[in-house]
């Protein structure tokens, strides 16, 4: 897997996938940027919600669950230090369906936090990171 990162101007970067997609990261008007990209920090945790997502939806649909959606709201608090690392991570993800079982999902959740998921278990070696769920009917 390969990245390249190249600078635009100011504190703005385009990082392009060696899968040929890319993206802006920026910075605030206070650290020279215009604010026209996420942060990388922001990247950072929106790899780990895309990781454990992806985990959780195919465990249930391979266990045949009928989901018809899945949220994954990522929250995540930083030291008041430089670095400002993260400190504490938490994903609560919101899995939609049918006939639903909590208890499929909170087991799609927990192999995904402690088997799949390569980027949340890289991480929780250095950064406390807590799951929770909850299931909606329809």
């Amino acid at each position: 897997m390969q990245v390249t990162v190249k600078w635009v101007d100011g504190v703005m970067f385009v990082g392009e996938t060696g899968s040929g997609h890319a993206v802006v990261m920026d910075g605030p008007p206070d650290h020279g940027g215009r604010n026209i990209g996420m942060r990388p920090m922001e990247m950072l945790l929106l790899g780990v919600g895309g990781c454990s997502s992806f985990d959780v939806v195919q465990i249930l649909q391979k266990g045949r669950n009928n989901i018809v959606n899945c949220v994954t709201e990522v929250t995540a608090e930083r030291v008041d230090a430089i670095p400002s690392v993260f400190s504490k991570i938490h994903l609560h993800f919101i899995v939609t369906g049918h006939d639903l079982k909590a208890s499929a999902v909170e087991r799609a959740v927990k192999l995904s936090a402690e088997k799949y998921c390569s980027a949340s278990i890289m991480l929780s070696k250095v950064v406390e990171i807590t799951h929770d769920f909850e299931v909606i009917e329809v």
